[in-house]
């Protein structure tokens, strides 16, 4: 497990100087299910960069493949993240982002089979809390939570989607794709398909922006 303690530092597989995406899938990060698999908490900027891994077998009360909070901003790219589970009593989530005020920068990530298992558990690929996220070109797969938000779950927070897929995602509660409270999500190239229960579940005060 990582933690970047407020090191500006990039950590990345032989994918970041061969540019040979097999590295991707063969440099595996196993969190041992003993708390966030990689860890940002200490305002780390855009220059703190995680890429060419797989992100697994974490699990938390909050982010089981990355935790991401206190005004950081890391940059994540050409990732895996699969098969991490947060277990929550309380309202918590992020199976396998957790964002909390909290600004990361995700480009060409997988983030499948990840799960927030527990009654209040969101947000089951990514939970977003006051936070500003920007993802290009990602795709959120197969994720599953407890509650709401199996794809993505937004609570006071302006993410930014472009070339983005949800697909086949599982909520129990609402927002098999995305649930938002009070949030305003921009989504550009965006494809919502075949998640479980309601693709979109919007709650109070929505603007969203759709290009």
């Amino acid at each position: 497990n990582i933690n970047y303690n407020g090191k500006n530092i990039t950590v990345g597989s032989l994918f970041l100087t061969t540019q040979d995406t097999t590295y991707i899938s063969q440099t595996i990060i196993d969190g041992n299910q003993s708390g966030s698999v990689v860890i940002f908490e200490s305002g780390e900027d855009s220059t703190a960069v995680l890429s060419g891994f797989t992100i697994t077998n974490g699990s938390s009360y909050y982010g089981g493949g990355i935790n991401c909070k206190n005004s950081s901003s890391p940059t994540l790219f050409n990732l895996i993240i699969q098969q991490n589970i947060v277990t929550a009593v309380e309202f918590a989530g992020g199976g396998g982002i957790y964002c909390n005020e909290s600004s990361p920068n995700l480009t060409d990530v997988k983030i499948t089979n990840n799960s927030a298992i527990g009654e209040f558990a969101n947000g089951g690929g990514i939970y977003c809390e006051e936070s500003f996220p920007s993802l290009f070109n990602v795709l959120i797969v197969g994720n599953t939570a407890m509650n709401n938000g199996g794809g993505i779950y937004c609570d006071e927070s302006s993410p930014s989607l472009e070339k983005v897929t949800i697909d086949t995602n599982n909520a129990n509660g609402n927002g098999g794709g995305i649930f938002c409270y009070e949030s305003s999500p921009t989504l550009n190239d965006v494809i919502i398909r075949e998640n479980v229960a309601t693709e979109v579940e919007f709650i109070l005060d929505i603007i969203v922006h759709l290009i």
